[in-house]
């Protein structure tokens, strides 16, 4: 592939923006090489400023549901674009996108919007401090929940992908009342709450460790955290940033009958514009300001444009049999790509929860990842970064790191899957050869 525009553009943008990204993972550090600077998406496809095709599995890290420029959501932009870009005040939209995921989502009474899942977790935490009138927390090790100072404890993702601490500039006294335990670790939870039997606010967990790479909860592990927060009136947060209508129309707590008390959200219900949400039980939220005394705000929350995204997105996907053939695709790449490592007893590890999916490269055979501390030691990164070229210089795009999930979109066709699977079959033969 010629990538002349991409390293003439990435040696530009060093100049004037930190690491000449916006966002550390887009800057290939744990993979090497140039990232591609993308001029456009149409479907399942972007394209680079060179000009290369690629089939996208990262989907902005999973906005895209419908995948790129649907012809719904676009319309409906353009539309919006018209009567203007923000205003600073209320519109219908907010309201109407509100009662949308209400209704869909189960556990969901009211909800606030923001314009990041940073901004989501963040403020879902400070609810959750001011309605206890606790302060510590909990998180899981290798649970990416935004970059709040906070919240930079242990936190997977970027900082796994770059092997940096999790932040100087963050001080000591802002994550003394944080509190981390592996995941999957119902026995470290419960720990911790016997040692800190009233002081413990909340619990913010992903329901799928999808910053750790792909790590599915063990069976009743967050039935248990549920029961546990119940048991010492602690608030269990969900964060649904990823998960929210990707495992399931009704999020993963849809999927596994759970019932936060808080939940945030993302991603998919900004069809593709910045978003976020925290949510959840009427009686909490209504302390949120100006109803009650937890201030928070946002110039841009509610923004039109993001919430027209929003509703027409979440509209398309509800339709029949929409989230289910894509389940189903998800399915079929991830059985495809187990089935090609197997063919080169190349061992690997891969999962998949409706339209999100992830894989592993392993050291050894027969470990099991299945929480963050396993990850670090068995994930095999140079492998992955050795694969991720290979299907890049075939036109398929990957995350650039081991530690992050994939996502599928209603427009990656059978043809397409199978032409990605027949790619990864090729390349892994090259990896043992």
């Amino acid at each position: 592939m010629n990538t002349t525009q991409s390293e003439a553009l990435f040696a530009k943008a060093q100049e004037l923006i930190p690491g000449g990204v916006n966002s550390p993972v887009r800057a290939f550090r744990s993979v090497g090489g140039t990232p591609r600077f993308i001029e456009r998406g149409e479907g399942a496809c972007i394209w680079d400023a060179d000009g290369n095709r690629y089939i996208d599995y990262v989907l902005s890290w999973g906005p895209l549901v419908l995948g790129h420029a649907h012809p719904k959501v676009v319309a409906a932009l353009q539309n919006a674009l018209t009567r203007g870009t923000s205003y600073g005040a209320p519109t219908a939209l907010e309201t109407e996108l509100a009662e949308l995921v209400i209704d869909t989502v189960p556990s969901i009474e009211m909800i606030r919007f923001v314009n990041s899942g940073t901004e989501a977790t963040m403020s879902a935490l400070r609810l959750a401090r001011a309605f206890t009138g606790r302060e510590m927390i909990i998180k899981m090790a290798g649970c990416y929940h935004g970059h709040a100072d906070m919240l930079l404890v242990q936190a997977g993702s970027g900082v796994a992908t770059l092997g940096l601490p999790d932040s100087p500039g963050v001080p000591a006294s802002t994550t003394a009342k944080t509190l981390t335990v592996e995941f999957n670790d119902l026995e470290g939870i419960q720990v911790l709450f016997e040692e800190h039997p009233n002081e413990i606010a909340a619990v913010i967990v992903e329901p799928i460790a999808a910053n750790m790479g792909f790590v599915l909860p063990q069976e009743g592990y967050l039935q248990g955290i549920q029961s546990l927060c119940r048991q010492y009136g602690t608030l269990f947060i969900l964060d649904e940033v990823m998960t929210g209508f990707r495992v399931a129309p009704g999020g993963a707590q849809a999927a596994w009958n759970l019932d936060p008390d808080i939940t945030c959200l993302g991603k998919v219900i900004g069809g593709g514009l910045p978003v976020g949400a925290y949510a959840g039980k009427r009686e909490i939220m209504k302390m949120v300001a100006p109803s009650g005394s937890m201030y928070q705000a946002g110039t841009l929350s509610g923004n039109p444009l993001a919430m027209t995204a929003g509703l027409a997105t979440i509209h398309a996907l509800l339709e029949p049999n929409v989230f289910e053939t894509m389940a189903k695709s998800t399915t079929t790449l991830i059985e495809g790509i187990q089935a090609a490592a197997d063919s080169v007893n190349l061992p690997i590890q891969v999962g998949c929860a409706g339209s999100m999916f992830g894989f592993y490269f392993l050291k050894e055979k027969g470990t099991f990842i299945n929480d963050y501390a396993v990850a670090k030691r068995y994930a095999h990164t140079e492998r992955y970064a050795k694969f991720f070229h290979a299907m890049l210089e075939a036109g398929v795009y990957l995350a650039p790191s081991q530690f992050e999930a994939g996502f599928m979109s209603s427009v990656h066709s059978e043809e397409i899957i199978q032409q990605t699977i027949q790619t990864a079959s090729r390349v892994m033969k090259q990896l043992t050869a």
